[in-house]
């Protein structure tokens, strides 16, 4: 309290403040891009441990025989698919039924905003199937979930012959402690947030849904598989579900731990762990690996059917099997006893998994980065905000400097007005809910007055709006209040950055990758943006550094990391199929990422923008 009440502390710590304030924010920038590389150095990440004791030894005896009788199933359902064009419901009861299950379906439909031009799919009808086996030996509160999506053509039919197969092999044991649900659910993710919603009596999109008729006890985990091949070179596992969750981390490890025991190539973002991680190359493999989940976390978009199950507090990963030019081969049984071996374990479960981590990042399955390893990343930049904040508050709270004649400056002394810092914050978040609100609202009548259709009407008037809001604040603070002064547009500024600050900070906790990203971008703009610097340079580099370039950017980088590089106008293509797709994703399943950069984040950096124009 000294230091600050004495007027000549102050003084010297004012100055300190404002001469190196440049520099340590630059440092702390750079530091934090250093700190997140280095997080996929393995000397400083964590070795993978099984945190749960119920799960901490696989010494059980996998003995799932009926490979080849599932690969048969599993053509029967294509041969039924294929004759009926879609969900096989009756043959699925029957087959079902044979096997000692209580068979119940469910019916669902659902009407998208705008066409799915992927997907080809504008009204969706369809129809779940699911058996329960009931616990012989538990009261049947709880429950597991193995689910297989009935992918159109022939993708996945495998994947439920071997579904099937297990459902049968689980009959004849008498071991299980809890209820295990096999669920096939048609349209992929649809079908299965239908299902989801019926099982918890909870409807949070709108969808028409059918209730379910029978019900297992309360969902501990759930696994989902996807298999398109009578025999595999790996299996990869995919963890990122909806609004960037994570399940917990010994799901992740108690598939680890099987492939080894069972001797199965396993991977993680489709890549195999490299035991040369002191080399040049292993660490850049290393980096890719983590660079692919973090952008995939950033999508906020479910990459699996399991990413719904994370909602509802169910821990649940998706199990794909790749067939690759790898001369290693694994059949269907093994997988098979893989799955076993996982379910054995889940089975012994006495509570929620809990005890390991829920925030991490893993550059391979045997290592991963904690929060608390991360997070000084993204703590660095947040601090590059909080230092540019009270250089601010220093400079409006410092005297105004005293003339030759001993009249200071009037316009430094006097106050910016209410409706100065009050209309910019106003019109830049009705532009934001402009950019939320209209692509979807004003479809039918773009598609009546342009030649495009539905899904291009959503996208080109979200770049619409975007793009005029460019155009609409400029100089919002002279809309009301006439010319602004000097000190306006530091009060501007000032609650421009503590609300960038509160925003990543708020973001990162929920999605530390969407956090950091945008981080990355926004910081430099919050901290070097003022009305004096060159307009024309400093408003190129703001448009750069803009949500909807970070966008563009991401889906580049992206293609790069999977080893995919397209060229400009396939990467535009794919950049305006990534933005139909992320608002369907908001409307179908509630994913959280378009309305936090329309209704935040955009007005945000439009205040900045704002301030660049000032006059």
């Amino acid at each position: 309290m000294g230091l600050l009440s004495d007027p000549n502390r102050r003084r010297a710590l004012i100055s300190l403040l404002t001469r190196l304030n440049a520099p340590i924010c630059a440092l702390c920038y750079f530091a934090a891009v250093c700190w997140f590389m280095g997080l996929a150095f393995e000397p400083f990440t964590l070795r993978t441990y099984m945190s749960e004791n119920a799960m901490g030894s696989t010494m059980v005896e996998e003995r799932f025989p009926s490979g080849e009788r599932a690969l048969a199933t599993g053509k029967e359902f294509a041969a039924h698919k294929k004759k009926v064009g879609g969900m096989p419901v009756d043959w699925l009861v029957k087959t079902m039924q044979a096997r000692g299950l209580e068979v119940f379906t469910q019916s669902f439909s659902r009407t998208l905003p705008f066409p799915d031009e992927n997907k080809e799919r504008y009204i969706v009808k369809g129809t779940n199937v699911y058996g329960i086996l009931r616990a012989p030996r538990a009261p049947r509160t709880e429950a597991l979930v193995l689910s297989a999506p009935c992918s159109p053509g022939d993708n996945n039919n495998q994947a439920v012959g071997l579904l099937l197969g297990l459902a049968h092999y689980f009959r004849s044991q008498v071991f299980w402690a809890k209820d295990i649900i096999f669920l096939v659910n048609e349209h992929d993710l649809i079908g299965m947030q239908a299902w989801l919603e019926s099982y918890h009596h909870t409807n949070t999109t709108g969808m028409d849904w059918s209730p379910l008729q029978g019900r297992g006890g309360s969902i501990q985990a759930a696994l989902s598989l996807e298999l398109s091949s009578d025999v595999i070179t790996s299996l990869d596992i995919i963890l990122e579900g909806l609004n960037g969750q994570l399940p917990n981390l010994d799901l992740a490890n108690l598939f680890y731990a099987f492939c080894q025991k069972i001797g199965v190539l396993c991977t993680i973002q489709g890549r195999l762990q490299r035991n040369d991680w002191d080399s040049v190359s292993g660490y850049s493999h290393a980096v890719q690996t983590m660079m692919l989940m973090v952008m995939k976390q950033a999508s906020g978009r479910p990459w699996g059917d399991h990413g719904l199950f994370l909602r509802y507090h169910i821990e649940a990963a998706t199990v794909k099997g790749i067939n690759s030019f790898r001369q290693y081969k694994t059949d269907v049984t093994t997988v098979g006893r893989l799955l076993e071996g996982m379910f054995r374990k889940l089975n012994n479960l006495l509570e929620r998994l809990h005890q390991s981590y829920f925030f991490y990042l893993m550059p391979s399955l045997s290592h991963f980065v904690s929060i608390g390893y991360y997070m000084p990343a993204f703590g660095l930049l947040a601090v590059i905000l909080l230092l540019r904040a009270l250089d601010l508050w220093v400079q409006l709270v410092s005297p105004p400097a005293i003339a030759a004649d001993g009249v200071g400056d009037i316009a430094q002394q006097s106050s910016p007005g209410v409706l100065s810092v009050l209309t910019p914050l106003v019109i830049s978040h009705l532009t934001g809910a402009a950019l939320y609100i209209l692509p979807t609202r004003f479809q039918e009548i773009a598609v009546e007055h342009f030649p495009v259709s539905e899904t291009e009407a959503v996208v080109l008037t979200a770049i619409a709006v975007y793009t005029a809001g460019l155009a609409l604040p400029h100089n919002t603070h002279r809309l009301l209040s006439g010319e602004g002064t000097e000190q306006g547009w530091r009060v501007l500024k000032l609650v421009a950055v503590l609300y960038l600050a509160v925003l990543l900070g708020c973001t990162a906790l929920i999605n530390f990758s969407l956090g950091f990203i945008l981080a990355l971008t926004l910081v430099p703009v919050a901290a070097f943006v003022t009305p004096h610097v060159p307009k024309t340079l400093s408003a190129v580099v703001l448009v750069i550094l803009s949500p909807a370039f970070t966008l563009l950017f991401s889906v580049f980088f992206f293609q790069e990391l999977e080893e995919m590089p397209v060229s400009f106008q396939d990467g535009w293509l794919l950049y305006l199929s990534v933005i139909s797709q992320g608002i369907l994703d908001h409307y179908l399943y509630g994913s959280l990422v378009y309305p936090l950069i329309a209704l935040m984040v955009y007005p945000c950096w439009l205040l900045f923008w704002n301030i660049l124009f000032w006059k």
